[in-house]
């Protein structure tokens, strides 16, 4: 009988706690409803097959309202507000990534990043400024009787293209999402092996 010697565990690192593993899955799940109900309101097809159009204008105003919650609730946590720094810090090398991201070079040396990578930050950024905006728009619509037509009508012009857009980055973020299984494996777990951290991380040092 012949023995093998097993290959010794790939080495993993915690990426993620509990409270932005949280924050993650609950800010997507009302966005997603927000996307949903959107495409049930404005496109015919589903409106009619779903129906109950006052209910599905309640689901969407409310989760839009709901839709900055988990980034406040998660606040709290140490953790998600170190992340939150990490976010909002642009230094030399996120330039880097970006000017190696837009010329297509995807050699590791060419793209260097700490934590989250400059793709992320920049993200990150316009989802929650466009969060606010829509928020913001969303309110002058719902309380019609507190503002002038004319600003009504420039939210809702505002609200409905940047609803589209929104929709289009969100399906490029999960694409992304989707070509990284070791990523998605972070979100889910909290860690992710060394290798890949190495990899696709190299100026983080956890």
């Amino acid at each position: 009988m012949s023995l093998r010697a097993e290959a010794p565990p790939t080495a993993r690192v915690r990426r993620f706690g509990r409270a932005q593993r949280w924050v993650h899955r609950l800010t997507a799940a009302l966005m997603g409803v927000c996307v949903v109900t959107a495409a049930c309101l404005y496109l015919p097809q589903l409106a009619e097959l779903v129906g109950r159009r006052e209910l599905v204008v309640r689901i969407h105003e409310w989760a839009g309202l709901a839709l900055p919650v988990p980034v406040l609730a998660g606040l709290v946590s140490r953790a998600f507000r170190a992340d939150l720094r990490f976010l909002n810090r642009f230094g030399p090398h996120d330039r880097v990534w970006l000017r190696a991201a837009l010329h297509r070079d995807k050699r590791t040396s060419a793209r260097p990043a700490g934590k989250f990578n400059a793709g992320q930050k920049v993200y990150a950024a316009w989802i929650s400024g466009a969060t606010l905006v829509m928020l913001g728009t969303g309110l002058i619509m719902w309380f019609t009787h507190l503002t002038p037509l004319m600003w009504r009508t420039s939210a809702t012009f505002v609200h409905d293209w940047l609803a589209l857009t929104i929709g289009i980055v969100l399906a490029g973020h999960i694409g992304m999402a989707l070509a990284d299984p070791e990523a998605r494996r972070g979100l889910r777990t909290g860690s992710v092996s060394r290798e890949w951290a190495d990899r696709e991380h190299p100026l983080w040092r956890p």
